[in-house]
Order: structure tokens, then C-alpha cells, then sequence
């Protein structure tokens, strides 16, 4: 017996305003109600973020609402008629929501659990729709990231009471989402893959990053089961599935449908190329491919087979393996005209009186003609003028209005434009991407390749090189490593934590310098050591300055250092400290050195000679080079003895006794 929980949501007001009034579907990351708007009084849809989504911390749930906001307000400026517009957007209960336009019709899963696969015109139909709404989202920088057919809304065709889809309304939700739940993902468990596996481009499996081609790749899986009735890879597990999308090239929709035209292999397999560069630059670029596509099978409908009893006489013109025809949709209200624009419905009702009066000339024609001889004589010429002229077109389809695509590889961009002109091949440009071979503005990738066949006058997509990417080590000085790693890691660079030391400045834990040094410009992928701060060491070194060169050695060995002595000139007494190295205050390790700047004392000067001179004499002579005098004995007398010696080299000041007898 199943067990079906009531959901509390039904029937509730959200947000003063939106009354639940039932459940339409529930998703891996939303549910979405159908709801009334009390205020405007209109039915519209509300999405809410399952509880799950939500990341558990306060702090990373408030992160994910303001990313879910900002995603929200980009959603609701995309103004297009296949883009599922976006009205209001809140939080219940702590879950963000959004409401959108209400769209009355069944999604492209529904339709195609129904009818297993559609016809080449309904997938291209509905392809050119869904292109149209993601290439506006292109346009406005947003990518979608979850292209799928339960994201593809196919509503009521506004005729009403077809069983084609060619005249469906076809629009796409959920831009955006994906992005904001997965930006929380990230936070919460690393890269973990939002995008469903059976859709995901390569790039999205290997690097995680998503750009417009990413989508271009999942329009192209879309295609692909709209043809064929199923996706191409299947698994036990989801990673074994988006692994496939790496490893192999998708197949040929014909070779699980083998009547289905070649073209749609080719604008598949022109979609799912595994290497983005390879696909058109975005959605608008597949939408032109699409309209071509269309195109030509369209002019290969026109050569088709005409089988026709005309009396005896039968014309037969070999028809082709599949038809898709020329599909001119009702006059559509201006929210659901298709991207190439109304005036069909003219155009369709012309067509209409022409063909009944072509009708009833034709049967005119045929009683005249198949009377005679030489009518039928001259229908049979006709017959074969026909295939004549089918062969030509055929010809000019398949092979006369082709040419090949031109060697534009290495060039220089004004090269590579030069033969483009002179080829008459129009260019565009995909992103450019850093290379260390390739120098800058050199073609380093086109498409389609050369010697590719491609239409005369067709267009070429180059891809230019940046030349090789250098970037410089930012400052992560003063910054916790943990996040100095992340800051590292993010441009591009490799960090490696080195030894640590003590510093005076910078507490334990923090960067303390890179090696190479802040600002220098690198290569991607260079290794930069952090070196950490070990906070203050442990012993803080004294004021020497000033002391006796034996107090110093006390101190320091006290303290568990080593004294490095050099001895200096000065005017200062000799074994004065005058200078050290730390300084004092700064905290070293036990055994560390101290460089101390020790006084060699004054320059010494020769006592000059005052023997024999009288006393007084002797005394002016010894004071006017600034000795001072001690006289002995007689003040009046003749010097007769000196200490220091005549001669003897002493220090300035040194003081001189002379005795006078």
C-alpha cells in the first residue's frame, strides 16, 4: 500500500500575496506549484528550493539566498517570447522561491515519453525555439548550465487542436538556477557536478567551468533524443554516464534511425564535439546552423518524387529515403511568434488559392494534352527535362554551392582576414585562449577546419591565440596560509609551504614572505613557497650601547648569546660599546649572535719634549697641546724631569708631571 505524505504548502499564502493552489511537478532541486496571485489576480507557477538545497550553516544559507536573488534579477531582464519569464522572487519559510510565468502545455520529456521520438520537422521546429530563448540568455551574459527537456516547456500551439508540434509554443525555465544552487554546492562539498550527467558537456565533467557552449552541448543531446527516441550514453552510475561524454565522440543520429537525412547528423555532430572550441561560439550561432538545416531540406523537398497516372503513361521521379516539409505556422500573437518572425499565415492562405487553382488548370491541361499523340509524346519530354533540372539542383545542393574551407592556421589575424576576403568567406571570432608556442593574434584554431567542404562565402570561426599567459604572485603577505593558499591557487599558481621563522611584526600562522617575491610575473602552474611567521622569539635582546665591552659578554651569556666583537675608531674610552646588531627589543633564539661595535678609544698623541726648559715655560708649552701640567718642587725652577717621556705616545688629555729643581 503506498503512503503519500500531505504536502503542508497547499492551500498556504506565500508572501501575503501567492495562494498554493496545487503541486505540477517536483525535481531534483525544486518543487513547482501552480499558485494565484491575490494582488494581480492571475495564475502563475512558483518554484521552491527543496529544503535540501538549502546549505545547513546560517551564514552559507544567507550566501545562497543573496546569490539566488542576484540570479533572479538577471532571469527576470530576459524579455523574449521562449524564455519563461521570471515576476517575483522571495524566501518561505527560509527556502528561497520564484514566480514565473504560468504556462499551460506539458514539458519536452512529457511529449517525448509519449511519442518515443519526433519527426525531423518537430525536432528542428522545437530546436529553433529553445535556441532562440537560450541564445537571448547568451546575449545577456547568463548561462543556462542545465539544458534538458524537463527545462523545456512545449505549450498549446495558439491554432489550438493539432496533433503537430511544428505549431507549438515552445519555452525555456530555469536559467540561472542551476548556477546559484551549484555556486552553494561548491561551498558546501567542493565541485560537485549540478548538471544532469545524460546532458553535460566534457568540459563541465573535467574542469567544471561552463561558458555558452557548454549549453550549445546540451542543446545538441536534446536534438539528438528529440531524433533518435533516446540519449547516447547510458550507465549504472551517473559518473560511468558522464565519463562517456569525455571519452567518445557522440554517434550519428542515423545510425539508430537510418532514415533520417544527413544533414542532421552533421548539425548534431557539429553541436557534441567534445572540444568546445570546436562548436559554434553559443546558442545563436546553432540557432543559424538550425534555420539552415531547415533550409536545405526544405529545397531537397522540392526535388522530390512525383508519382503520377497520367492515362497510359506514367512519370516517376525517385523519391528520397525521408521528407521534411516547408512548415509555415499560424498567424502567432506576438509571445509566441518563432525567432524568424509572423507574416506566415499570409503567406500560407496565398499558397492555398494558388495551389486549388493550379489544381484545376492542371486537370484541364491533362484532358488536352493525354488526347493526343504528341501531348503524350510531349508530357514524356517533359518527364525527363524534369529529371534534368531535379539533377542539376541536386547537384547545385549537394556539391555546386560548395567550396573548401581555406589554410588560415598560424597566420597573423590580418593575414588570416586578408585570405578571408580574398576567399570571400566571412569571420568570426571565438574566445581567444593563452598559448606558450603560439605568439599573440596568431590563428591557433578554425572551424571548420581546411579542406573541410563549406558553403561559398560561408563563415569561418577562428580562434586567436593571447600567446603565453603570465601572471603576477599576489601579495599574500600578513594573510592567514590557509587562505594565502587559496588566494595562490586561484591565480592560477602552485603554493608550497616553506620553512618558518621568528618575526617580530607578524604573529604565528601568517605569511611572512613567497619566494619568488610578491609581484613577480610568472608562468601558470609555478610553484611559490609561503614562508610562515613564527611569532616573537623567545629572548629579547638588551641595550648594550654604552657599557664596558666586560659587562656586555656578562649580560649576553646570561642570556644564552653569543657576542661577535669588531672594534672601531672612536673618540669614546677605549672597550665602549657604541653600536649593536639586533637591535635592543628584538626577540631572537638562545645561541643567536649579537654583533657588538667596540671603542678602540682616542687616537694617541707624542708628549712633547720640556726637559731644560724653566717651569713656567715648560707649562705653557705641555697646555697649548692640551696636556694638563702637574708641577713638582720649584714652580720657578728649571724642568729637569717629565712623566711621560719625550716622545711617549699617550691619549689626548693624558695628564704630564714636570719637576723643577
Amino acid at each position: 500500500m503506498d503512503t503519500q505524505v500531505a504536502d503542508t504548502l497547499l492551500g498556504s499564502l506565500i508572501d501575503g500575496r501567492y495562494r498554493i493552489r496545487g503541486r505540477v511537478a517536483r525535481g531534483g532541486m525544486a518543487t513547482v506549484y501552480t499558485a494565484t496571485d491575490e494582488r494581480l489576480e492571475r495564475t502563475v507557477a512558483v518554484k521552491i528550493i527543496h529544503p535540501t538545497q538549502a546549505p545547513e550553516a546560517r551564514a552559507r544559507m544567507a550566501g545562497f539566498v543573496e546569490r539566488f536573488t542576484d540570479e533572479a534579477k538577471t532571469i527576470a531582464r530576459l524579455t523574449h517570447p521562449n524564455v519563461v519569464a521570471v515576476y517575483d522572487q522571495g524566501s518561505h519559510a527560509g527556502l528561497p522561491y520564484l514566480v514565473m510565468e504560468y504556462v499551460r502545455g506539458r514539458t519536452l520529456r512529457d511529449v517525448l515519453a509519449e511519442r518515443r521520438r519526433l519527426t525531423p520537422e518537430e525536432a528542428l521546429a522545437i530546436a529553433e525555439q529553445m535556441l532562440a530563448a537560450i541564445a537571448a540568455a547568451h546575449r545577456a551574459g547568463l548561462v543556462h548550465r542545465d539544458v534538458k527537456p524537463e527545462n523545456v516547456l512545449v505549450a498549446e500551439a495558439p491554432t489550438g487542436g493539432t496533433t503537430s508540434l511544428v505549431d507549438s509554443v515552445v519555452k525555456v525555465a530555469d536559467f540561472g538556477l542551476a548556477r546559484a544552487v551549484e555556486a552553494s554546492a561548491e561551498e558546501e562539498n567542493g565541485n560537485q557536478l549540478m548538471a544532469t550527467v545524460a546532458y553535460v558537456a566534457p568540459e563541465l565533467v573535467t574542469q567544471g567551468h561552463a561558458d555558452p557552449r557548454t549549453d550549445v552541448y546540451s542543446a545538441g543531446i536534446v536534438l539528438f533524443e528529440m531524433l533518435t527516441g533516446r540519449v547516447p550514453y547510458d550507465g549504472d552510475r551517473p559518473v560511468e554516464v558522464a565519463w562517456q561524454h569525455v571519452d567518445r565522440d557522440v554517434p550519428a543520429p542515423s545510425t539508430l534511425v537510418p532514415a533520417l537525412p544527413r544533414v542532421l547528423d552533421a548539425l548534431v555532430a557539429r553541436a557534441t564535439r567534445r572540444d568546445p572550441a570546436a562548436r559554434p561560439a553559443d546558442a545563436g550561432a546553432l540557432l543559424t546552423e538550425v534555420q539552415a538545416a531547415r533550409d536545405e531540406l526544405s529545397d531537397a523537398n522540392s526535388h522530390t518524387a512525383v508519382l503520377r497516372q497520367m492515362g497510359d503513361e506514367t512519370a516517376v521521379i525517385a523519391q528520397p529515403t525521408m521528407v521534411v516539409a516547408a512548415v509555415r505556422p499560424a498567424e502567432r500573437p506576438a509571445w509566441a511568434r518563432l525567432p524568424e518572425g509572423g507574416g506566415g499565415q499570409r503567406t500560407h492562405r496565398r499558397r492555398a488559392v494558388e495551389d486549388e487553382g493550379l489544381g484545376a488548370r492542371l486537370a484541364g491541361l491533362r484532358t488536352r494534352v493525354m488526347g493526343s499523340p504528341r501531348g503524350r509524346l510531349a508530357v514524356a519530354a517533359a518527364a525527363v527535362v524534369l529529371g534534368l533540372v531535379a539533377a542539376v539542383g541536386g547537384w547545385w545542393v549537394g556539391v555546386g554551392r560548395y567550396t573548401v574551407a581555406p589554410q588560415l592556421m598560424s597566420l597573423s589575424k590580418a593575414e588570416a582576414e586578408a585570405q578571408a576576403t580574398r576567399g570571400g568567406f566571412v569571420l568570426r571570432y571565438a574566445e581567444p585562449r593563452y598559448d606558450e608556442k603560439i605568439p599573440k593574434d596568431t590563428v591557433l584554431g578554425q572551424d571548420p577546419v581546411s579542406a573541410t567542404r563549406i558553403v561559398k562565402g560561408g563563415t569561418i570561426t577562428l580562434t586567436l591565440s593571447l600567446g603565453p599567459e603570465r601572471l603576477p604572485v599576489p601579495d599574500v603577505v600578513g594573510k592567514d596560509f590557509e587562505l594565502a593558499r587559496a588566494e595562490l591557487a586561484d591565480a592560477k599558481l602552485a603554493p608550497v609551504k616553506g620553512s618558518s621563522r621568528y618575526d617580530d611584526a607578524l604573529p604565528a600562522g601568517v605569511v611572512l614572505a613567497t619566494d619568488p617575491k610578491v609581484g613577480t610575473v610568472v608562468k601558470p602552474g609555478t610553484k611559490v613557497t609561503v614562508i610562515l611567521s613564527k611569532g616573537r622569539a623567545p629572548v629579547s635582546v638588551p641595550n648594550l650601547v654604552g657599557k664596558s665591552l666586560t659587562d656586555a659578554r656578562t649580560i649576553l651569556g646570561q642570556l644564552g648569546l653569543t657576542p661577535v666583537e669588531t672594534y672601531k675608531d672612536s673618540d669614546k674610552p677605549r672597550d665602549e660599546i657604541l653600536g649593536q646588531s639586533p637591535a635592543d627589543g628584538t626577540g631572537v633564539e638562545k645561541g643567536a649572535q649579537v654583533k657588538l661595535d667596540v671603542s678602540k678609544g682616542p687616537a694617541q698623541v707624542p708628549v712633547p719634549r720640556v726637559v731644560d726648559l724653566p717651569c713656567q715655560q715648560a707649562k705653557q708649552v705641555l697646555e697649548s697641546q692640551g696636556f694638563p701640567v702637574n708641577i713638582q718642587l720649584n714652580p720657578n725652577g728649571v724642568a729637569r724631569f717629565q712623566n711621560p717621556g719625550e716622545n711617549t705616545p699617550v691619549p689626548p688629555g693624558t695628564t704630564v708631571t714636570v719637576t723643577c729643581l
